[in-house]
């Protein structure tokens, strides 16, 4: 595999995703930033950027394992969105079958392309 995900000693355990990526693949792919284009509440929306991010990522060979790093852009961020935004991973996941656990930053931003997209998630995969 081309990717290994680890928490190193010394940092702190994030149980939503894994502190450090390690890529040793040869092929780099950049997932632009997705959306929930049948727009939704704030949850339906996450879920479904994720699952366009696999269906982005299945087109270029390869999966959520091969992933180094996830950036995830939401309007008006409030850290009381975040069971909404852990349910809307969830429900993804659960879709996929895969836990998804790359690094990952969560940026609050003033808004997105139209007012009613809430969530954009971008992602970096490496495959051997």
């Amino acid at each position: 595999m081309a990717v290994s995900l680890i928490n190193p000693p010394g940092l702190p355990k994030i149980d939503v995703y894994r502190q450090v990526s390690i890529a040793t693949g040869t092929r780099l792919i950049h997932v632009a930033g997705q959306v929930a284009w049948d727009a939704g509440d704030f949850a339906t929306q996450v879920e479904q950027s994720y699952l366009n991010v696999a269906t982005a990522l299945e087109a270029a060979g390869a999966t959520f394992a091969d992933v180094v790093k996830l950036t995830v852009h939401v309007v008006d961020w409030k850290p009381d969105r975040m069971p909404e935004l852990l349910d809307g991973i969830a429900r993804a996941s659960a879709r996929l079958g895969v836990t998804i656990e790359a690094p990952a930053s969560l940026f609050g931003i003033a808004a997105l392309d139209v007012p009613e997209h809430l969530v954009e998630v971008e992602a970096t995969a490496v495959l051997e």
